[in-house]
């Protein structure tokens, strides 16, 4: 592959961010967790608002976990978040509050995996370890015409030996800033830009045809129906949420009360009882089905009834409906309480 092409195009091509005009390993670190499975369109304005709330390490360390999944409230992955949040107060106690320097030493860290730690080490130290993303699999895929899918046992190996054999060793934080501004840019996974492509003599891919075929990626995914069934349970200005335990989606945000079934029947009435007597509710009348909706994850199709009633008396776990914004919440629960609450 033609280096001196690729930083030539990502000197003229490179979009403005802020991250990248800073080797500050935390807010460098920041941008990259929130890129993590996030386009640069939406992750942009939660990191704005995370550098405004947590300037620096320190703040974020200090903030609680409520705090900080109620700001990456709609991002996803809510992971990512608490990995975050743990990291945050594990470099604060345990490294002085000063990042490791190193590739070895970042990829300890919590929440750090191979290309987290591979960006920070390069773009705040310039240690020439190239970095392995999926804009980097789909370029080097198709340069190289490599059809070995990138999700199989052994494929990182081959690609990330490819990707450190192209490094500068020089210029490593710029090498990898352009060739992941080139996957993201020109090299895109549909219609990307061919006739105007500064490595078409070098790509493989374009020469045999293949550039839409590569890189190749097997389907695992099985994905899963859940039928779950929501209830706004309003009493004198007050709502129920409560805080969701143990692992799976959405651990430690905030929701209504809720009836799983194993399909999409409704509930039946013993199982409103159980939900009565579980949050002390007494209803003045019998719950109304008010709305619905699909909610698609990566592994998990969500499909979602809300149901509205009132109790007479105090429930379970009561919320000021002025304070809901002071709790995380899935997003689509999150939407259904603005639409339904008229919160602004």
């Amino acid at each position: 592959m033609d280096t001196a092409k690729l930083l030539d195009w990502y000197r003229q091509n490179k979009r403005d961010l802020p991250w990248r005009d800073t080797k500050e390993p935390y807010k460098v670190w920041l941008s990259e967790i929130i890129l993590q499975q996030t386009q640069v369109v939406q992750g942009l304005p939660y990191y704005q608002k995370f550098i405004a709330a947590y300037p620096d390490v320190y703040s974020l360390a200090a903030a609680t976990e409520q705090e900080v999944l109620n700001l990456w409230q709609g991002l996803g992955y809510y992971s990512r978040a608490r990995h975050l949040h743990h990291t945050a107060k594990d470099i604060v106690n345990n490294y002085n509050g000063v990042f490791p320097k190193t590739y070895k030493e970042l990829i300890k860290l919590k929440g750090i995996g191979d290309y987290t730690a591979a960006a920070i080490a390069s773009f705040c130290y310039n240690e020439p370890v190239a970095v392995l993303d999926g804009n980097v699999y789909r370029v080097l895929a198709r340069i190289y015409g490599i059809d070995t899918p990138i999700n199989t046992t052994g494929s990182k190996k081959i690609f990330k030996n490819i990707a450190q054999q192209n490094l500068d060793p020089k210029q490593p934080a710029i090498y990898n800033q352009a060739i992941m501004e080139f996957g993201a840019l020109h090299c895109t996974p549909v219609q990307p830009n061919c006739e105007i492509c500064p490595l078409i003599k070098d790509c493989i891919a374009f020469q045999t045809g293949q550039t839409t075929k590569l890189p190749v990626k097997l389907s695992k995914l099985k994905i899963k129906k859940r039928y779950l069934h929501y209830f706004l349970v309003k009493w004198k200005g007050y709502i129920i949420l409560e805080k969701r335990e143990g692992k799976g989606i959405w651990q430690n945000l905030y929701q209504l009360p809720l009836i799983e079934k194993p399909d999409n029947a409704s509930p039946m009435p013993d199982e409103f009882k159980t939900l009565y007597k579980k949050y002390h509710i007494t209803p003045c009348e019998p719950p109304v089905f008010i709305d619905k909706t699909v909610h698609k994850l990566t592994h998990q199709h969500l499909y979602i009834n809300f149901w509205r009633m009132e109790s007479k008396q105090k429930p379970l776990h009561p919320i000021p409906q002025t304070a809901i914004k002071d709790y995380p919440l899935p997003v689509v629960i999150a939407n259904f309480l603005t639409k339904t609450l008229s919160i602004n």
